[in-house]
């Protein structure tokens, strides 16, 4: 193998070697992913996914997104961030891993994700948005 092809290479994997420096988000996701393969569930399965993108790609959803796609009573999960922006005019559970200070004002019921890992073993009647 010539020496630039090798170098470039080297450098690709690198790149592709990210680790994640937040101790309790790698936790999370190691938790989830024992859990969706004890209990066979690819809703979980495609969280941990989620949650292992990087930041620039995590997901954000501003409430009044979770209003137009939510029905009353339903429960939500955002693998990021969710946003104040917005109305919410109906009851829903919120779980995401990260709430804006505004978006904590506005919504009544909000958990952890590993609280809904919990509650919702199997990710049963759970919506993921973003």
């Amino acid at each position: 193998m010539p020496t630039q092809v090798r170098v470039l290479s080297l450098a690709y994997e690198k790149m592709k070697k990210i680790t994640k420096t937040d101790k309790h988000l790698v936790n999370l996701i190691q938790e989830i992913k024992e859990h969706a393969a004890k209990e066979d569930s690819g809703f979980w399965k495609r969280i941990a996914k989620e949650l292992s993108n990087s930041t620039r790609r995590r997901r954000s959803v501003n409430i009044a997104k979770i209003n137009q796609y939510t029905k009353e009573g339903e429960m939500v999960v955002v693998p990021g961030k969710v946003l104040g922006v917005g109305e919410l005019d109906h009851n829903v559970t919120i779980a995401a891993l990260e709430f804006s200070e505004s978006a904590l004002v506005k919504i009544k019921n909000n958990m952890t994700i590993g609280e809904l890992l919990k509650k919702s073993p199997k990710g049963k009647d759970v919506r993921i948005l973003g």
